[in-house]
């Protein structure tokens, strides 16, 4: 796992006078899994957004397999492939599970004016591949509006998956899923990320799904990078139980 496919350098935003986010950098390389974990507050949110073109740093460089990607829009983001899930579901509840994989695949194509007309079977073929890939498909012509949400987060991960992604920026990906199927989520995405060599950049608040699922680790506190390595070395960090006040074991 050696090709860098995300770099991020001397990322620095302050909101006010206070510093969110202060020299922070890091790289995420293809196949690889990196957990980026912290309290409450301690820059996670600020820092995604930087990356996908939701917020721009006051100063630093976001790259993209080596290209500078600081100023683009995240739309613009999204068509050079990183893919995004969310801590809350962004489904169309009205739509069936087909439906709304068939449209993130109309948008990466740049034919959402289609989506005036019936969805048919254009698309159907890729959208019902990566339903496959998920486990979803026996699940396709259901509204989304009567999924369990463990099944709408797999959905989720269909539709960031659309555009074909080298990058995928997973926000909170279990939050409001019952402990097993947090595991489950996270280990298929592993699963999915190291076949197709996607290189994922994770947050997440269970630290049995992080030191089950990364391959490796970095810590923030109050916009800084306090730690970062292989889970085990992470684990022994003195900093780093300290800001988790003993909780991790």
């Amino acid at each position: 796992m050696n090709e860098a496919v995300l770099q991020a350098e001397g990322l620095h935003k302050a909101f006010g006078g206070v510093q969110a986010v202060e020299d922070v950098s890091f790289a995420v390389s293809a196949g690889e899994l990196l957990a980026l974990i912290g309290p409450n507050g301690a820059g996670k949110s600020t820092c995604f957004n930087m990356l996908n073109g939701q917020l721009a740093p006051d100063s630093g460089l976001v790259r993209l397999g080596g290209r500078d990607v600081v100023g683009l829009s995240p739309r613009a983001i999204w068509r050079l492939g990183v893919g995004r899930t969310f801590q809350i579901t962004a489904t169309f509840a009205s739509l069936s599970v087909r439906e709304n994989v068939q449209m993130a695949l109309y948008s990466h194509a740049g034919k959402l004016r289609a989506l005036l007309a019936r969805f048919g079977t254009v698309l159907k073929a890729e959208a019902d591949a990566l339903l496959g890939q998920v486990g979803m498909l026996d699940q396709a012509d259901r509204p989304c509006g009567v999924l369990a949400y463990g099944d709408l987060k797999r959905v989720e991960l269909a539709m960031a998956l659309a555009n074909g992604p080298r990058l995928l920026l997973m926000d909170e990906p279990t939050a409001g899923m019952a402990p097993r199927e947090r595991v489950a989520l996270m280990e298929l995405a592993a699963k999915l990320a190291r076949a197709q060599k996607i290189a994922v950049l994770f947050t997440e608040h269970d630290m049995d799904v992080v030191f089950g699922q990364a391959d490796r680790i970095i810590v923030l506190d109050r916009g800084r990078l306090i730690a970062g390595g292989r889970p085990e070395e992470v684990r022994r960090n003195a900093d780093v139980r300290a800001v988790y006040l003993g909780g991790m074991h």
